[in-house]
């Protein structure tokens, strides 16, 4: 199977308040994106990586690109307002293709590291459909209609999601099929798609790392500037 890294940089950071989007922000002097980019270049088990970018930045991807020398990267594509419209960029740019896995990476999660990628390329050998996550510390309350407490649920089946999420393309592919129908469709991760539109499709479970931060804030770039001296 060919495994293709999708990074997800669509975004145009409006969170973060800055005049560039975030991925394009510094860490340790080089961009987010570069260090995400870098990460999946590395690995051995990484046949190929897309990039999906706003319109407006593909010279500046190109340009990093070129200037770091990463040969994995064979597609830089267009997103769209949402980030389903990324997924869908990527799903379109490789469904003519057989035995292809697509792992989708948020941008802006630049930490995530060479032992998330085995287990989830080690799944992805087995046939699964994968999501990267970590046990919740936090008790979540779920709320009702007026922001009461509803109920609590057991802490043992919470787990906050992270990046990469990755599924054979033909799964992935059938899933927003069966989504695009929906008029009622909305927007959502790709795991939620899957899990709505093939129930019966299992995503497992690879632990994450509290290290791999997604950087959506001002404050994450501090963060993440002493992840880096780690």
């Amino acid at each position: 199977m060919k495994n293709v890294a999708v990074i997800l940089a669509g975004g145009t950071g409006k969170r973060m308040g800055a005049y560039l989007p975030k991925q394009f922000l510094k860490i340790a002097g080089k961009s987010i994106i570069e260090h995400s980019i870098a990460i999946f270049e590395k690995h051995t088990g990484i046949s190929e990586i897309c990039v999906v970018i706003h319109s407006n930045f593909v010279a500046d991807v190109e340009r990093i690109v070129k200037e770091a020398g990463f040969s994995k990267v064979r597609k830089i594509l267009c997103g769209g307002k949402e980030r389903s419209d990324s997924s869908l960029a990527a799903i379109s740019a490789y469904e003519k293709e057989l035995n292809v896995n697509l792992i989708f990476h948020d941008a802006v999660r630049p930490f995530v590291n060479q032992g998330i990628i085995d287990d989830v390329v080690s799944c992805l050998a087995e046939g699964k459909s994968v999501a990267v996550a970590i046990p919740s510390t936090d008790t979540i309350f779920r709320l009702n209609d007026v922001k009461c407490i509803e109920s609590v649920p057991p802490r043992d089946y919470l787990y906050r999601a992270q990046t990469p999420q990755a599924f054979s393309c033909e799964t992935i592919k059938k899933a927003y099929h069966l989504a695009l129908k929906d008029p009622n469709f909305k927007a959502s991760d790709d795991c939620g798609v899957v899990l709505k539109y093939l129930p019966k499709e299992p995503i497992h479970i690879v632990e994450g790392d509290e290290k791999n931060i997604k950087i959506t804030f001002e404050q994450d770039l501090a963060k993440g500037e002493n992840l880096i001296d780690l």
